[in-house]
C-alpha cells in the first residue's frame, strides 16, 4: 500500500493507528469471550477497521454517525467507554438499550451515534432526515451512514439517495464493499461493475477508495466532509474491503475461496500500516508495546466492571411504561369565537396553527406544497411557511418516514403525509420496526404525526379506501387517532403533533367535505386516549369510530326508540377502554361497529376485553359489525354490499331483542 504520498504530522498518524488498534484489540478478546459464552453473537470487523477509523476521525464530534455491526472503529474514535459497550454487548443496564436490544443495535446522543435496525435500509434514510434538520438549523455539518454492499439492493438505499440528491443534502453514504452479504458474493449482488456507479443514476458525486489504507480514508473523507460542510450535496464512497470472518462468527467462510482469503489477508490494514511507521521511524518497538499494554489494562478493567455488573431485573411496569416518551398534556381551552366548517378545513386550520407553534415542525409528502396536497389540506402553506417546511417529496414512502425519523433525532418535529392510508404498506418497515421500537430500545423519542387519509364509500377501489388502523394498533409504541367530528378532529391533530411519540393520525375521506361542525378558530388541544359520550341511552351501549359514528347516529335517527350510549373513541391507541366498561355496565349489551374488516380489527379486542372483564354484567353476547373479509370493491353496488354500515342496523336490532 502506498502511505508515502500523504502529508499529514507523525502525531496524527500515531493516533490513526492507535484508534485502529483498539478495535482490533477488542475484537480478538471478544472472540475469546464468545468462545467461553459469556457474550452471544459478534460480527466481526477485523480487517476493516480502517473505514470506521479513518471516518470517525475526519468527523467532527457533533456529526452524526450512523455506523453498522463492523464498525466497532466508530464507537472507539467516538471514546464511548469501554465498559458501557461490553455492557451492551452482555445486554446489562450499563448498555445503552437497558437489555433490551443487542451488539449495535443502539443510539447515544451523547456520542452522536444512531445505530443499526436488522432491517439495514430504514437507517439510510434516517440520516436524510438528520441532514435535512442540520441544513434547517443553519448548521455546517456533515451525516456519515454506513451500509454493506449487500443492502445496496433494498430500495430504502435506492429511496434514500434519491432524496438526498433532490434535497442536495450533506450525507455521506459509506459503503463497505466486503464482498460477501452473509455467504453470497457480490456477483450475485449486483451487475455494474462498481457500487459508487449506483450513484450516477442520482446525479451524486461517487468515489472509490482503498478500505484498507487508513491515510487515503481519512485524507479523502477529510477533504469530503470540508468540501460538503461548505457546499452541501450527497456524496456515494464506496470503500473496497473483505469480510475476513463470517457474517457472524457462527456462519464460519467456508463458502469463501483460500485463494481470496490469502490475498485479502496480505492487505490487513494494521498491520500494512504497523510496518510502515516502523518503517519511517514513526512507530518504535518500545512504543507499540506500550500502547499494546494499555490497551490491555484498560479492556480488562472495564470488562471486569462489565463482569461485576448484575443481570437486568426485569420490571414489568418499568417495560410497559418505557414503551412511550413521557408526554405531560398541556390543555389549551378553545376560544369564544367559532366557525361552521368541514373537516377538512379542520385539520387544514390545526396544521396551520400547529406549524405557527412550533417553528421547528416540518411537512412532508407528495405533492403538499404548491398544489397543496390532493386534499388541498396544505393549500396555501408555502406562501405561509416557505419550501423548507413545507416539502414535496419524491414517491419513497419508506424513505421519507426515516427522514421524519431523523428530522426527530436531531431535535426537529415532522408531519408526513401519506397521500392515501393505502399506501402506508410501501412505509411499513420504518413506521413499525423504527418509529414504534426507537424509545424502547434507546429512549429516542419518534417525534413524528403520519396523516392517514383512509376510507371507503367513495368509490375509489381496493387501493384507494381501507381503513387500516389495525395493522398498527398491534404494534406497541405507535399512537392511533380516527376522530369523526372537524372539533375533535383539529384539537387531537394538536395533541398528537406536541406528543413526542409516533402517532397514525387517520382521516377519514368521506367525512372530508361531508361532515361540519362549529370549531373554535383559535389553537386548543384535546387529550388522546378519552372517548366522548355522544348519546346516552339505558337499553345497549354501541362503540364505534371514524365514519363509522356517523353511520349509528343515523340508524338511531330511524330508531327513534332505542336508547343507546354511543361512544366515539377517537382514539384507538391509547383506548379509552374504562368508558366502554362503564357503559356496558349500566346497559348490560354491547354492539361495536367498524369499517376494517372483521378479522383481527379493534372490535375483536373491544369484545375479549369486555368479556374478560365485564362478563358479570352482560345480558347478552358482545356484538361485532364490520366490513366483509374481502378487499374493497370499486362499484358503488359492490362497495354498498362490502361496507359494514349496511347490516349494523339489523344486527343491533336483534341484539336489543336478545
Amino acid at each position: 500500500m502506498d502511505y508515502g504520498k500523504y502529508d499529514l504530522d507523525n502525531a496524527l498518524k500515531l493516533r490513526l493507528y492507535t484508534s485502529m488498534l483498539k478495535p482490533r484489540m477488542i475484537e480478538e478478546k471478544m472472540l475469546i469471550l464468545l468462545r467461553q459464552g459469556k457474550i452471544s453473537k459478534w460480527f466481526s470487523g477485523i480487517g476493516q477497521e480502517a473505514i470506521a477509523v479513518g471516518v470517525a476521525t475526519a468527523m467532527a464530534t457533533e456529526e452524526y454517525i450512523l455506523p453498522m455491526h463492523r464498525n466497532l472503529g466508530v464507537f472507539t474514535t467516538r471514546d464511548i467507554p469501554l465498559y458501557r459497550l461490553f455492557s451492551q454487548w452482555q445486554g446489562k443496564a450499563n448498555g445503552f438499550t437497558n437489555g433490551r436490544d443487542r451488539s449495535f443495535h443502539f443510539g447515544t446522543q451523547a456520542y452522536k451515534i444512531v445505530g443499526m435496525i436488522s432491517h439495514l435500509g430504514p437507517q439510510l434514510g434516517v440520516a436524510d432526515g438528520i441532514a435535512l434538520a442540520g441544513l434547517l438549523q443553519e448548521k455546517k455539518e456533515v451525516t456519515a451512514v454506513f451500509t454493506g454492499e449487500g443492502a445496496t439492493s433494498e430500495g430504502d438505499f435506492h429511496e434514500a439517495l434519491n432524496v438526498a440528491a433532490v434535497w442536495g443534502l450533506p450525507v455521506l453514504f459509506c459503503v463497505e464493499n466486503n464482498g460477501y452479504g452473509l455467504s453470497t458474493p457480490t456477483s450475485e449482488q449486483f451487475k455494474c461493475e462498481h457500487l459508487a456507479d449506483k450513484g450516477k443514476g442520482y446525479g451524486m458525486e461517487s468515489h472509490i477508495i482503498d478500505g484498507n489504507n487508513i491515510l487515503e480514508v481519512y485524507t479523502k473523507i477529510d477533504s469530503l466532509c470540508k468540501s460538503m460542510r461548505e457546499n452541501p450535496r450527497p456524496v456515494l464512497v464506496e470503500f473496497k474491503t473483505f469480510r475476513m470472518r463470517g457474517h457472524e462468527e457462527a456462519s464460519g467462510t467456508k463458502y469463501v475461496p483460500q485463494e481470496l482469503m490469502d490475498r485479502w489477508a496480505a492487505k490487513d490494514p494494521l498491520e500494512n500500516y504497523s510496518a510502515y511507521l516502523r518503517d519511517e521511524n514513526i512507530l518504535t518497538e518500545a512504543q507499540d508495546v506500550v500502547y499494546k499494554k494499555q490497551l490491555i489494562a484498560e479492556i480488562d478493567e472495564h470488562l471486569k466492571k462489565a463482569f461485576a455488573e448484575q443481570e437486568v431485573v426485569p420490571d414489568t411496569f418499568t417495560e410497559i411504561r418505557n414503551v412511550y416518551k413521557d408526554f405531560e398534556y398541556e390543555e389549551v381551552g378553545p376560544g369564544p369565537v367559532t366557525k361552521n366548517i368541514r373537516l377538512v378545513d379542520a385539520i387544514s386550520a390545526g396544521l396551520r396553527q400547529s406549524m405557527q407553534l412550533h417553528d421547528n415542525l416540518v411537512i412532508m409528502g407528495q405533492d403538499v406544497a404548491e398544489y397543496g396536497g390532493v386534499f388541498k389540506i396544505t393549500d396555501g402553506f408555502v406562501e405561509a411557511f416557505g419550501k423548507e417546511r413545507v416539502r414535496n417529496t419524491p414517491i419513497c414512502e419508506s424513505a421519507i418516514v426515516s427522514a421524519a425519523m431523523g428530522l426527530s433525532i436531531h431535535g426537529m418535529k415532522a408531519v408526513m403525509e401519506m397521500q392515501f392510508a393505502d399506501f402506508v404498506s410501501s412505509g411499513f418497515n420504518p413506521i413499525v420496526n423504527y418509529l414504534a421500537k426507537s424509545h424502547y430500545r434507546w429512549s429516542a423519542n419518534a417525534d413524528v404525526v403520519i396523516r392517514m387519509p383512509c376510507g371507503g364509500g367513495v368509490a375509489a377501489g381496493p387501493f384507494h379506501s381501507q381503513t387500516n388502523e389495525a395493522w398498527f394498533t398491534k404494534t406497541p409504541g405507535l399512537k392511533v387517532v380516527y376522530p369523526a367530528y372537524p372539533y375533535d378532529a383539529k384539537g387531537l391533530l394538536a395533541t398528537a403533533i406536541n406528543d413526542p411519540n409516533p402517532v397514525l393520525f387517520f382521516e377519514h375521506k368521506g367525512l372530508y367535505r361531508s361532515v361540519y361542525q362549529n370549531v373554535p378558530e383559535d389553537y386548543y388541544t384535546l387529550p388522546l386516549g378519552k372517548a366522548s359520550l355522544l348519546k346516552e341511552g339505558d337499553d345497549i351501549s354501541i362503540v364505534s369510530y371514524g365514519a363509522g359514528v356517523h353511520w349509528v347516529l343515523e340508524t338511531l335517527e330511524k330508531n327513534k326508540d332505542v336508547q343507546a350510549d354511543v361512544i366515539d373513541l377517537r382514539s384507538l391507541q391509547p383506548l379509552d377502554i374504562d368508558a366502554v366498561y362503564d357503559s356496558v355496565k349500566k346497559t348490560g349489551k354491547l354492539i361495536i361497529l367498524q369499517e376494517d374488516s372483521l378479522f383481527g380489527g379493534i372490535a375483536s379486542d373491544i369484545s375479549a376485553l369486555v368479556m374478560e372483564n365485564c362478563f358479570e354484567y352482560l345480558d347478552a353476547p358482545v356484538k361485532r359489525v364490520a366490513s366483509l373479509e374481502t378487499p374493497i370493491p370499486f362499484a358503488k353496488t359492490l362497495e354498498d354490499n362490502y361496507l359494514s354500515k349496511g347490516r349494523f342496523e339489523s344486527a343491533l336490532l336483534q341484539l336489543l331483542a336478545y
